[in-house]
Formats: C-alpha cells, sequence, structure tokens
C-alpha cells in the first residue's frame, strides 16, 4: 500500500482488490494506533488543484478503494477522513474523479444510518460552487461545468434516496437549512433555487417535491418583504388609489438619489427597483420560477405544481405583510391554465371569504386578492367575473338581512366591509365590459347592490373615498340605482360624503396584484395583466355609438379567450422592445379600441396617475 499511497507506482502493479485490502487494513490499523497509511490516503484526498494525470488516476482509486470499504469506517476513530470526503468539492474535479467520488458517497450513506445526514449535507453544499466559480457560471464552460456536477450531485441523491428510506426527509430538511439568506451574492441564490427546482421535477419530485415549493415561495417571500414600500416612493395621502397609478412613474428622477447608467435614470421614478439589490436578487428568483411553471405547464403537470402553490399561499403569501412580488407566481400560474389553476385560486378565495371558521384578516386578505385578480387578469371573461361578483354580492346580501339591529361598529363588520369595496373596486375595472352584454346586464341589474349600498352599515361611508366616487361615477353614467331619472346615491356623489367618512374609518385594504414592477420577470405578467389606463370606463362617452348596438349573447361565449381578442379582452403592445417606455407610463396602450380601451391621449384627468402601495390587513 505505501507504494501506491505514495502515488506514483505502476497501477496495474495492484489489483482493485489488492488496492481495497491494503484501504481496509489502513483504516483497521488506526484503531490500534498506527496511522501511517491513513494518513497518506487522506494526504492523497487533499490534492484538488491541476492534477497530473497520475494524480487523478491516484485519487479515483482511493475513493473506490474507499467505497468498497465503507464498512470499516468508524465515526469516531475516522473523523478525519470523515471530514474530508465532506470536504471534497465536486466543482474542484474532473468527471472521473467525481464518478468515484459519487461512489463513495452513495455506499458510506447507505452503509449506516450515522452517515446519511453528512452525506445529504456534503451534497447538498455543492448546489452553490465555490466562490472563484461564480463569474465562470456566466461563461460557456461554466455552464457545461455546472451541468456536469449538478447532474452528479442528484444522481447520488437519487441513489442514497433508494437504499435509505428516511433520507427524502432528512433531505428536505437539510435544503430548507442550507438555502442562501437574502444578503447571499445573486449567483449562489440562483443556483441554489435551480438545484431546488431540479429536485421537483426530477426523478426524486413525489419525495420532496412539495418541499421544495413551499420553501421557494417562502424565499421568495423573504426577499420581498426585504422590499419597503416607503424605498419605492412616498405617497399623497389625499389622494386615491385610481389617482396614484401613473403619476409617480412621471415623477423626475433625483441624481442624488442613486447612482445608475444614464439610459436607466432617464424612465426610472423608483429608484429601489433599478438599485436595490434586493429586488434585482427577486426579480431573477421569479424568471426561474416563471420558466419552471411553463415548464410544468407544457409537461401537463402545472395543476399538481398548483394545488401544492395552493397550499403555500394559503399558509405564507396570503397574509404576508405588504407582500408586493411573490404573489404574482399564482397570478402567472393561473394565466397559463385559467380554467384550472384559475378556478381553484377563486374558489379557495371565495371559500376563505365566506367561512367563519377563518380570522376575519385571512377572510379580507382573501377577498383584496379575489378583487384584484378579477380585476387585473386579463384573461378572465366578463362571464366568469359575472358569476364571481354575483356570489360576492350575495353573501354581503344576506349579512344584511341577518344583521341585528343595534348600533352600528365598522370594526366588528370588517369583512363585510371589504366584500363591499372589493365588489366597488371589480366594478371599477369591470363595468363596462359586464354592460357590454345584454344578459350580464342584466344579472348585474338584478343583484341586490343597491339594497347593500343603502343599508344601515353605510358601505358607502366606511370604504376608501377613491373606490366609492369611482363606482358611484360609472354607476350614475351607466344609468344603474336611477328611480325616476334620479341616480339615489346622487347627494353622496356630490358631498363627497364618503371622502370626510372615509377619514373616520378608512377601509385601507391591499389589492395585492397591483402593477408589476421587477423589470425582467415583468414580460411574463404583462401580457396577461390590466393596467386602469387601458380601461373604457362607462362615463368615457367615446366610441359610444358603437357601444350602443350592444353585444349580443354569442358573441358573450367568447369574451375573454386567451389569445387576447375577444370583446373582453386587452390587445397588448406586441413590441417588447418598449418595456422602459411602458414603465414610464405604467400601461400598454391598445391599437384597436374595443368596449373597454380608450384613447390614452384623451382620458379623463380622473383616470389613475400612480400605483399605490399595497398596505396591509393589520392597518386596520
Amino acid at each position: 500500500m505505501g507504494g501506491v499511497a505514495d502515488g506514483h507506482a505502476e497501477m496495474g502493479d495492484v489489483s482493485d482488490y489488492e488496492l481495497s485490502h491494503h484501504v481496509r487494513e489502513a483504516l483497521k490499523s488506526v484503531l490500534l494506533g498506527d496511522t501511517d497509511e491513513y494518513d497518506q490516503i487522506i494526504g492523497n484526498m487533499h490534492h484538488n488543484v491541476r492534477l497530473v494525470p497520475d494524480e487523478v488516476a491516484m485519487l479515483v482509486t482511493i475513493l473506490r478503494a474507499l467505497a468498497g470499504a465503507v464498512s470499516y469506517i468508524d465515526v469516531v476513530h475516522h473523523r478525519s477522513l470523515l471530514s474530508s470526503i465532506c470536504g471534497m468539492s465536486f466543482w474542484n474535479y474532473g468527471p472521473d474523479v467525481m464518478d468515484a467520488l459519487v461512489e463513495l458517497v452513495v455506499a458510506l450513506a447507505s452503509s449506516s444510518g450515522k452517515y446519511v445526514d453528512l452525506c445529504l449535507d456534503m451534497l447538498v453544499s455543492n448546489f452553490i460552487p465555490p466562490y472563484n466559480f461564480l463569474e465562470i457560471l456566466k461563461q460557456p464552460r461554466g455552464l457545461a461545468k455546472k451541468d456536469q456536477v449538478l447532474t452528479r450531485v442528484h444522481s447520488a441523491l437519487k441513489g442514497i434516496a433508494d437504499l435509505v428510506p428516511l433520507a427524502p426527509s432528512r433531505l428536505e430538511q437539510i435544503v430548507r437549512e442550507r438555502v442562501p439568506n437574502v444578503f447571499s451574492k445573486e449567483a449562489q441564490m440562483v443556483v441554489y433555487v435551480e438545484n431546488m427546482l431540479m429536485l421537483e421535477s426530477g426523478d426524486m419530485g413525489e419525495l420532496v417535491g412539495n418541499a421544495m415549493l413551499f420553501e421557494l415561495v417562502n424565499r421568495l417571500i423573504d426577499l420581498d418583504v426585504e422590499i419597503g414600500w416607503d424605498e419605492i416612493l412616498l405617497d399623497d395621502p389625499s389622494k386615491g388609489i385610481f389617482e396614484m397609478e401613473l403619476e409617480d412613474m412621471a415623477r423626475p428622477v433625483d441624481e442624488t438619489e442613486i447612482e445608475m447608467d444614464e439610459p436607466q435614470r432617464e424612465y426610472s421614478g423608483r429608484k429601489v427597483l433599478w438599485g436595490n439589490v434586493v429586488a434585482q436578487k427577486l426579480d431573477t428568483l421569479m424568471v426561474l420560477t416563471f420558466d419552471h411553471l411553463q415548464s410544468c405547464f407544457k409537461n401537463g403537470r402545472l395543476v399538481q405544481v398548483f394545488e401544492v402553490l395552493l397550499q403555500s399561499f394559503q399558509s405564507t403569501v396570503l397574509n404576508a405583510y405588504k407582500s408586493k412580488f411573490a404573489q404574482f407566481v399564482m397570478f402567472y400560474a393561473c394565466s397559463l391554465d385559467p380554467e384550472d389553476c384559475g378556478t381553484l385560486f377563486v374558489s379557495r378565495l371565495v371559500e376563505i371569504f365566506k367561512s367563519t371558521i377563518y380570522p376575519q384578516d385571512w377572510r379580507m386578505s382573501a377577498v383584496a386578492y379575489l378583487a384584484s385578480y378579477l380585476s387585473r387578469a386579463k384573461f378572465l371573461s366578463a362571464s366568469y367575473v359575472t358569476i364571481v361578483l354575483e356570489s360576492m354580492v350575495d353573501w354581503c346580501s344576506k349579512y344584511c338581512e341577518n344583521l341585528s339591529s343595534g348600533e352600528i361598529n365598522p370594526k366588528v363588520h370588517r369583512v363585510f366591509y371589504a366584500g363591499c369595496q372589493a365588489i366597488m373596486y371589480v366594478l371599477c375595472f369591470r363595468m363596462r365590459s359586464i354592460l357590454a352584454f345584454p344578459r350580464l346586464k342584466s344579472q348585474l341589474c338584478n343583484m341586490p347592490l343597491e339594497r347593500i349600498l343603502k343599508h344601515a352599515l353605510n358601505p358607502l361611508e366606511v370604504c376608501l373615498p377613491s373606490i366609492v366616487e369611482e363606482f358611484l361615477s360609472q354607476a350614475k353614467a351607466a344609468g344603474l340605482f336611477h328611480v325616476e331619472g334620479t341616480f339615489v346615491f346622487h347627494d353622496l356623489l356630490e358631498s363627497e360624503l364618503s371622502r370626510a367618512f372615509g377619514g373616520f374609518e378608512r377601509l385601507d385594504l391591499f389589492f395585492p396584484f397591483d402593477p408589476y414592477l421587477l423589470k425582467k420577470s415583468d414580460s411574463f405578467i404583462r401580457p396577461n395583466f390590466i393596467y386602469w389606463s387601458m380601461v373604457r370606463t362607462t362615463y368615457d362617452d367615446e366610441d359610444d355609438d358603437d357601444d350602443e348596438e350592444g353585444v349580443s349573447d354569442d358573441d358573450e361565449a367568447n369574451d375573454g379567450v386567451s389569445n387576447g381578442r375577444g370583446p373582453m379582452s386587452y390587445e397588448d403592445d406586441d413590441d417588447d422592445d418598449d418595456f422602459d417606455m411602458n414603465l414610464s407610463k405604467m400601461s400598454i396602450t391598445p391599437r384597436n379600441n374595443t368596449f373597454m380601451f380608450g384613447n390614452q391621449d384623451n382620458q379623463r384627468m380622473r383616470m389613475p396617475s400612480r400605483i399605490r402601495p399595497s398596505t396591509s390587513p393589520e392597518s386596520l
């Protein structure tokens, strides 16, 4: 063994059996106090820089010999050997050494339960390359190396899982513990998340896939909450949510705020999204997540993945304080499959909103998500939106009917007010499209909205004034709530009574699908998203001659086709290179106007002008 371990005897002089025998003897000698041969083995394992062919051959041979002698490795007496094995990085070696290392790690893990966590931890540590490899990953040779490493790491994980039944549950915990924190390098986070997604979609997906999705959402939330709204913009509390959606993007940038390239400074009023490192990391991870969902959709497994995401959403995202972007994972999945994923999402939100088994904050958050989704999802038909609205109105109506008389305390009825506000918010976006179809118009007019709004609970005096004002303006223009030609809420609209009462008990619910502000991942969201500037309101009288003709019930069946060409749909600006210009306007101006389209240049001044930062139900 001495000649072999010294390194440079001819390998043909020693058979595999002889080498395994010598390794076993070296391991046993340690128990007797003789460590010479043992130390030579460890010394060879520490060579990892610019190995010559003979050194590579020696290392491969030693690793394979150790794989055949794992039953002789003792957790107490061979700590330095175990430490050497765990300290070996796949990234430092070529394919032959990596293959031998995989063989050794799998053999060691399966030899005793004592080594399972040790081996799994060693493999997971190889999810992230050494620091000096991070820049190389941007080059073709770096990508090739990454593929070589990760293929073998995941092969080893699968081999251990096949041999050790408890390994997958241990792997889940180790992956969670080793996730890079928000202050890690972006390249490290990206490669780690890629590995998590490889586990989710690979051979071990059935065993650990759910846990990987849950952990991914947790990481997105961790990054998301690090980005404070106060860093993005300062709000004028006197302005409503509609008139704030675009205004901020026109705000000139103070050159002292942030150092950035000149082209960026031209159109970025939101310094955090271009200058905040955490936002850039989140943006990159959102791209990875969206790509993964797209792959799942193509492979016919999106619904399976979405069911897990929905559980994660309910337990993590639903009440995350001021979450701004992580929730768009749900939005994008729904856009890929509105019929299945979208229906699951809406059903869960409606169920949470209506059920008293959930805390009030959960129910208020759920109906805010529901309203924001129905309002912003371009792929939803007017008929579907009307069905969900009818369900929301029905709940609010029954709530009023079952209310016992007594003093009205708005705080006690927060869920009811949240529901009313959600209904009005959706109608601000969708009223004109619903009224364009005779059957849907009849459905809307037959809903007991007026009875709810005139109830003693006075929702118009409690909900956000900007939503109340916009809703009443559109309702008045549409001819709703008229008695003998007089608008029944005329005095409220003209006197701005809700603005005064709104200041007394504001219902500052968030609308979580506000315009998306991450640059790289925006391309996934933008084609499926409705900006307020795209909405034709009922008081916008442009093209009224066309609208007066109405839409037939036959047309209604195609009012929300996913290709963006139905009467209910919104057409995109096809020039994706205009992203920066679109951001500066926070809108996409459609070329061909249909029922809800208007010429942006001719939009009324009451249209939104700046996004309002989402606020949590905790503000109540």
